[in-house]
């Protein structure tokens, strides 16, 4: 396990900016961090993790990439329940609806990443590659990117 997957697992660093946004103060993490809020889908409590924005298609439209893979517990708390809510830059809880990419679409997602993002790209593409490279060969994918799991986020216009 390389260093960067080491960090990505330490539940107190990655927990860290969290309390930002819950002291009002995300914005200091700009637009390409955002916070979402989920609920457990056993417990029913909520649940929140710090990721990254990958694209921003439109204003109201972000797209997430479940870098630790398809068993991180805030993508299988999306599938279970999709409503969520997001904070990102000054926005803070707004309703939005959470969908898992086709695998077409999230490769192409993460290679004009890797193209708009190189920098990033290298740092993030050894964490993806540990996990999705031995389940794409599992799978009997020929390209690893197909299953890494790309959510698009839809936030919704206050009711």
């Amino acid at each position: 396990m390389g260093l960067a997957s080491r960090l990505l697992r330490t539940r107190w660093l990655v927990r860290a900016p969290i309390h930002l946004y819950r002291a009002g103060l995300g914005f200091l993490l700009g637009d390409r961090m955002l916070l979402l809020t989920h609920r457990g889908r056993s417990s029913g409590k909520p649940r929140q993790v710090v990721l990254e924005v990958s694209a921003r298609p439109a204003d109201d439209h972000l797209v997430v990439v479940s870098g630790l893979g398809p068993r991180s517990q805030w993508l299988r708390n999306l599938a279970a329940e999709p409503r969520v809510l997001v904070s990102t830059g000054r926005r803070r809880d707004v309703r939005t609806l959470a969908g898992v990419r086709a695998p077409d679409g999230a490769a192409a997602m993460l290679r004009d990443y890797a193209r708009e993002h190189p920098t990033s790209w290298e740092n993030l593409r050894p964490v993806v590659e540990e996990w999705a490279v031995p389940l794409a060969a599992e799978r009997g994918e020929e390209d690893w990117l197909r299953v890494v799991p790309v959510v698009d986020l839809y936030l919704l216009a206050p009711s």
